[in-house]
């Protein structure tokens, strides 16, 4: 079936770029767009011009955030002397929804994958280094998902950020291999925190 309007067909291309959206869903929404009330739809659209212009990332921790920086490196309630390193801000909310860690966070914003030409450079590794050597660290837990580039980028921290830091971590494997800490539960990650070992 084509669609003859220009716009249309330009929104179903747009939608198609959202993760886990093909051609039929795109169609599906950008024809439920056209039937909700004109200000319903518009109202989509400011709140995702809004989320472009007003987040940013965190200086110190790299999690998304409208104040720099951010309001867990700001809190004093939080223990600054542990940090949990992360895959991605979603990672972080997950952590964050299981309300069993009271420590700072580190945002790597991907993991080391060398299929993919992913290295240390391109993620956010250097920053978490030098946040690591200017010292106050007294453990560094490793949350990076249970998958081959997880485990990889966990021992590659842990053999980098030994040296400067008492203690490194890894999160308990109640995760299953090849699974993503943004879907699990907050008990499995509470349980994950509970059961961390040494690297």
């Amino acid at each position: 079936m084509s669609i003859p309007a220009n716009a249309m067909e330009t929104l179903i291309l747009q939608l198609t770029r959202l993760p886990s959206i093909g051609r039929k869903s795109a169609e599906r929404l950008a024809f439920h767009l056209l039937k909700v009330p004109k200000d319903e739809a518009l109202a989509l659209a400011s709140a995702i011009q809004e989320v472009r212009e007003r987040i940013r990332r965190c200086s110190i921790c790299g999690n998304i955030t409208e104040e720099d920086p951010c309001a867990i490196c700001s809190s004093e309630r939080r223990r600054h002397d542990l940090i949990c390193v992360v895959e991605d801000p979603m990672d972080l909310v997950a952590f964050e929804k299981s309300q069993s860690f009271e420590g700072v966070y580190h945002v790597l914003d991907g993991c080391l994958s060398p299929l993919q030409g992913i290295t240390a450079e391109d993620l956010r590794i250097p920053a978490l280094e030098r946040r690591v050597r200017q010292g106050g660290i007294d453990e560094v837990i490793l949350a990076t998902n249970p998958s081959i580039d997880g485990q990889a980028t966990a021992l590659y921290l842990s053999r980098l950020l030994s040296p400067f830091v008492t203690k490194v971590t890894r999160i308990g494997l109640g995760l299953p291999m090849g699974s993503s800490l943004e879907f699990a539960d907050s008990e499995t990650i509470k349980k994950a925190l509970e059961g961390r070992t040494g690297v």
